[in-house]
């Protein structure tokens, strides 16, 4: 079952690239977002929006990872 939803961003910016390997593998999404399941590629609007961003770590200690 394929389902279709708005992507939300915490940065603003220009979608440059889509990753079109998700329309047929959706599941790279969930075993390696970091590598071959990463969805979109952005040019950022304002740079300084990036620094208030949460690592990879800090966020897995938000969630109790």
């Amino acid at each position: 079952m394929k389902t279709v939803s708005d992507l939300f961003m915490p940065v603003g910016g220009k979608i440059m690239e889509v990753n079109s390997k998700i329309d047929t593998n959706p599941e790279l999404v969930n075993k390696d977002p970091y590598g071959e399941g990463w969805l979109v590629k952005i040019a950022v609007t304002n740079a300084s929006e990036v620094g208030a961003l949460m690592s990879a770590d800090d966020y897995k200690k938000m969630i109790g990872k």
